[in-house]
């Protein structure tokens, strides 16, 4: 049974076609990227998957929406918001469990982020938000993790962090991405969109970055 499954899907923006009759078929414990130009409808296919499993998928957006005004540890934190009793969540705002310490550092670590766990998400640069954007929806512990180019404002080193991090503890991933080197390399398989249609959907077994340039072509 697929985990996400569209079948001549269309979307608009502001009256305008972005996607054209998408069918996909997504399994569970499958890693897929999505490439493509910009404009070419990746970041609305995301939304579309998203909508079908919100109870049991994780989201990154391009834009990190962190509580500027919060640490670190409650913008993560609050990627199980939901799924506490209002007095833990309190408690948590309040004066932080040992517990809940531990494990977020933990995770902030694995991304390069330990020593920001109470720095306010307003002091951090624009590649250090978008990994804490990617721990909240690692915290979240969700069985699939869709998310839209999450390592666009972080160097070589610190996306390979991240990528593991969301392929290991995640059994169905799909991901928007820029970086078709990375992509090929974190992902089992490749969809390329061109002007909000499916150009090709492949494995990444035997490709090279170079065979997935067409995509971008006017």
């Amino acid at each position: 049974m697929s985990f996400f499954r569209l079948d001549r899907a269309t979307a608009s923006y502001n009256g305008r076609a972005v996607l054209h009759e998408i069918s996909l078929e997504i399994q569970p414990g499958e890693k897929v990227s999505l490439i493509g130009a910009s404009g070419a409808g990746k970041s609305t296919l995301l939304g579309l998957l998203y909508r079908q499993r919100p109870e049991d998928t994780a989201l990154v957006t391009q834009d990190p929406s962190l509580v500027k005004t919060l640490s670190v540890f409650h913008n993560t934190y609050i990627g199980k918001l939901d799924r506490n009793p209002t007095w833990y969540n309190l408690a948590n705002l309040v004066w932080p469990l040992p517990k809940e310490v531990r494990g977020i550092g933990a995770l902030l670590d694995s991304l390069g982020l330990a020593d920001k766990l109470h720095t306010p998400a307003g002091e951090l640069s624009g590649g250090q938000q978008q990994r804490t954007a990617v721990a909240r929806a690692l915290y979240r512990e969700s069985a699939a993790l869709l998310a839209d180019e999450p390592v666009s404002a972080v160097d070589i080193t610190q996306a390979h962090a991240v990528l593991e991090q969301i392929v290991a503890r995640h059994e169905t991933v799909v991901l928007a991405m820029h970086d078709v080197a990375l992509a090929l390399r974190y992902t089992g398989r490749v969809v390329g969109l061109r002007n909000g249609r499916v150009e090709f959907d492949r494995s990444s077994a035997g490709l090279d970055p170079a065979d997935l340039l067409p995509i971008y072509q006017a």
